[in-house]
């Protein structure tokens, strides 16, 4: 297409990313040149300064899923004779090979997720990927393109989607038979492995070697699938920059092949030539993998990365411009009225109000007895009034009051003869009762006040804790936010390895993906597709791999890791029934804690 760059040219960051993926293949090459100078009678010692090699370079490629051994197979740790010192040799190079296969099918899975999920996208999400999240040299040359097309045809946002569909499919289509081409190796392996076992422990003199003329083989068979790959896609990809050389593979001289039991040089080489075809398959990858993965965040983010540091340099430079280098106190001024303001709310929002909890739960009830308005004082006001009304009515009526008579009553009296006074205002104000009446309304009104106040100071004495606790939530909702994130931050809840809601979720995710390629592998079976189901079966060994080294740790916090180990493993035995393995899942995801939803295990 007219929006590729030709086949023998490269844009700048294209260049680099080949620079990059070519080192580990050349130091391989390199590596391997030197070793073929020394003669054979040295191999064991070179084989020694190999796996130093090895060990150097890759050490995070370390299986965790066991291979289909018996329990009594010598590992690389036990060397109590000449024979299990042979056989420790190859379950080490065994170890290896399953090791580094399922690192690059995982390398390989991450990048066809991404680029699928790219394809599955709109057209304006494949476009803003083609234009903003390819790096900076791709945004100008796919801008220039747009910008070209737009002016001179009308369909310039369509071609730029076919183009990012081209984009995306080219990579995945390559993905996806490099995938199918190491999952059929790695589960020819397995099952050889596992027909193998028990031969490898009773005669080792004989099996060892047919098993290394089959691994051999395996190689040969992944170089044929690699080759056709190969021949495929150079003649038509959308991928930038040249494929490799054609990946050829060492082989077995056919002498030894076929012998029935070899000496300790032969075995050696042996060994040491599935090491050097190991290396060189790693190698290969290397590049072919790294020309089709996703692009890495940086590439991806390059956009907030520039604006983040665009953004960082002005605050510098704003900065730098309020700082005491270019004579200004401002950064002194606002550091010393943060402080002040951190001070200010530590004291009124969680010093003070802690400390009137502390004072109100320890001193409420020694002094309740205090207050604005005591109940004594209410007390003497009434008494007072009570006699005031009675004296009134005695006199108003000349009669004696019962002494059962309520003020309610009596204050009926007053107010009865403080109308007929109000008659003749003035003429009674000096001579009749209007002033006495006018006197005891004024004791009712500060009864009544203080009886109110009385109420009122009880309220707020009953309240004080109340008061505190809410000048005091201010704290406490920050506190929880800390907490909160805190905790987060200590349960590592990131995809399926942590101990959180979202890490079960992926752990459960990784059940439902194997259950689904065992039937898939079983529906193969059933159809005659064997090839097919080969490569399922390498995937569900993938998938067992990845959900042992993910529920290894939550499993033995629960005491649980060796009966999810046994099932596992079950999982992946080639002649087990799959019946019997789907049983297994369902009890992976109802029975064991380490597996079970957090609701349910609440």
């Amino acid at each position: 297409m007219d929006s590729q760059p030709p086949a023998n040219e490269s844009t700048p960051s294209t260049a680099y990313s080949n620079v990059v993926d070519l080192i580990p293949f050349y130091s391989n090459y390199i590596w391997n040149r030197l070793a073929s100078l020394y003669p054979t009678s040295n191999s064991i010692f070179l084989g020694k300064i190999s796996n130093l090699y090895r060990q150097t370079v890759s050490t995070k490629r370390q299986l965790s899923f066991p291979l289909p051994l018996p329990s009594d197979f010598p590992s690389s740790s036990m060397v109590s004779s000449n024979t299990s010192v042979d056989t420790a040799r190859i379950h080490g190079v065994l170890e290896e090979i399953m090791a580094d296969v399922l690192s690059n099918l995982h390398d390989i899975q991450k990048s066809l997720d991404f680029w699928q999920s790219r394809a599955e996208g709109s057209n304006a999400r494949k476009a803003y990927f083609m234009i903003f999240e390819r790096g900076p040299v791709a945004f100008l040359n796919e801008s220039t393109k747009f910008v070209t097309k737009s002016l001179s045809e009308e369909s310039a946002m369509q071609h730029l989607c076919q183009s990012s569909s081209s984009h995306m499919l080219d990579r995945m289509r390559v993905l996806l038979e490099l995938r199918s081409a190491l999952a059929s190796f790695l589960a020819q392996l397995y099952v050889e492995l596992d027909k193998r076992g028990e031969d490898l422990v009773k005669n080792p003199e004989k099996s060892l070697p047919s098993l290394l003329a089959v691994i051999n083989g395996l190689f040969s068979n992944l170089e044929g699938s690699f080759s056709h790959l190969h021949a495929e896609r150079e003649s038509d990809s959308s991928v930038d920059g040249s494929y490799p050389m054609p990946l050829v593979f060492d082989r077995l001289p056919e002498v030894n092949e076929e012998g029935s039991q070899w000496t300790d040089c032969e075995l050696t080489d042996a060994i040491n030539l599935l090491h050097k075809n190991l290396d060189k398959l790693n190698s290969y990858l290397s590049v072919m993998v790294g020309k089709h993965r996703k692009p890495r965040r940086m590439t991806l983010f390059w956009v907030r990365y520039t604006c983040g540091a665009v953004g960082l340099s002005v605050f510098s430079l704003w900065l730098l411009r309020h700082s005491s280098l270019m004579g200004s106190s401002d950064i002194e001024n606002w550091v010393h009225d943060a402080k002040e303001a951190t001070t200010s709310f530590f004291s009124d929002h969680v010093e003070q109000p802690l400390l009137s909890i502390r004072d109100e739960l320890f001193d409420t009830f020694r002094r309740r007895h205090k207050g604005v308005m005591e109940t004594e004082e209410v007390q003497l006001t009434q008494d007072s009034l009570h006699r005031m009304l009675r004296n009134f009515c005695e006199q108003a009526t000349r009669e004696k009051v019962p002494d059962n008579a309520s003020d309610q009553e009596m204050l009926e009296v007053v107010m009865n003869r403080y109308e007929k006074e109000l008659v003749h205002p003035i003429h009674n104000l000096l001579s009749g009762e209007l002033a006495r009446g006018l006197l005891i309304q004024v004791q009712k009104l500060k009864l009544d006040i203080e009886t109110a106040m009385l109420e009122l100071d009880q309220i707020l004495r009953a309240n004080e804790i109340n008061f505190a606790i809410l000048a005091a939530l201010p704290a406490f909702f920050l506190s929880i936010v800390m907490l909160t994130v805190l905790r987060t931050w200590l349960k590592t809840d990131s995809k399926a390895q942590g101990r959180g809601r979202i890490a079960r979720i992926h752990r459960r995710l990784l059940v439902v993906e194997i259950e689904k390629r065992i039937m898939q592998y079983q529906n193969y079976i059933e159809q005659g597709r064997d090839k097919d189901a080969e490569t399922i079966f390498g995937l569900l060994i993938y998938s067992l791999e990845r959900l042992y080294r993910v529920v290894e740790k939550p499993a033995r916090a629960t005491d649980e890791w060796n009966l999810v180990k046994q099932d596992l493993i079950e999982l992946g035995r080639p002649q087990q029934q799959t019946s019997y393995k789907l049983t297994v899942t369902q009890r992976l995801v109802t029975v064991y804690d380490c597996l079970l939803p957090t609701l349910k295990r609440q």
